[in-house]
């Protein structure tokens, strides 16, 4: 008698929610589909693509691709890191900053936010991003070519394909938006790469601090030496 109650209680709060859902989207005929953006309960969006079930996937597909979080920005700390996004993707974007000393944090945060708003603009085209900083993977550098032209510098690397196309412009969001436009379009032609790229090293993450120069060696305890009263080895007398 129990089990009978409890089914019948769950029989009228599905009749319950249905009447609330289709009194508050519209539900007017069959089939019906109504997408419901996050954030925006009563504001649904009715579907209005095929039938079949290969029409309604690619919709729900492409809808997921709209909303999916952008890619994380990371920083090459080792092989792993290389291997997940570039070695494993079609194109990565890898970027090589200037030492911490040249930039600062507040420097270095800059590049790295340009970077995640194209990361987030290109989501769909599912790259992978990375980065480092100038001389922290130098193997890497002289196998991509970089660093003689400066930091910041980008590259979009096909390691499958064995080629790389190099950004020549500044490092601001439009002029590399302008680059990445080329590369799908294909309007630059790649360069192959003359160097096998090496496996990479392991690597300190950046702590987001302002870097600290190094200290210098304190040489003021030799101002108390007399040089005068160091004996001189082997020293010979003129007759």
């Amino acid at each position: 008698a129990v089990n009978e109650v409890i089914q019948g209680f769950k029989h009228l709060f599905k009749i319950f929610m249905y009447r609330i859902l289709t009194s508050f989207s519209l539900v007017r005929g069959y089939p019906t589909i109504k997408y419901f953006p996050a954030g925006a309960k009563l504001d649904a969006e009715e579907y209005d693509g095929g039938r079949t079930a290969g029409d309604i996937v690619a919709w729900a597909e492409a809808k997921l691709e709209e909303f999916a979080e952008p890619p994380e920005i990371r920083e090459l700390l080792n092989e792993e890191v290389f291997a997940e996004e570039c070695r494993e993707k079609s194109i990565c974007l890898i970027s090589i900053l200037p030492d911490i000393l040249d930039t600062g944090a507040e420097g270095r945060n800059k590049y790295l936010n340009t970077l995640k708003e194209l990361g987030d603009k290109y989501k769909k085209r599912k790259w992978g991003w990375a980065w480092s900083f100038a001389g922290e993977q130098d193997k890497l550098e002289a196998a991509i070519e970089v660093g003689g032209a400066g930091y910041p510098a980008i590259v979009a690397l096909n390691i499958k394909k064995n080629a790389v196309l190099h950004h020549r412009g500044g490092f601001s969001k439009d002029s590399i938006n302008e680059f990445l436009q080329y590369v799908i379009a294909g309007r630059i032609a790649p360069s192959v790469l003359r160097k096998d790229v090496p496996k990479l090293r392991k690597a300190t993450p950046w702590d987001g601090k302002d870097g600290q120069m190094p200290e210098e060696e304190d040489y003021s305890d030799l101002d108390d030496i007399d040089l005068d009263e160091v004996p001189v080895e082997n020293a010979h007398s003129e007759l």
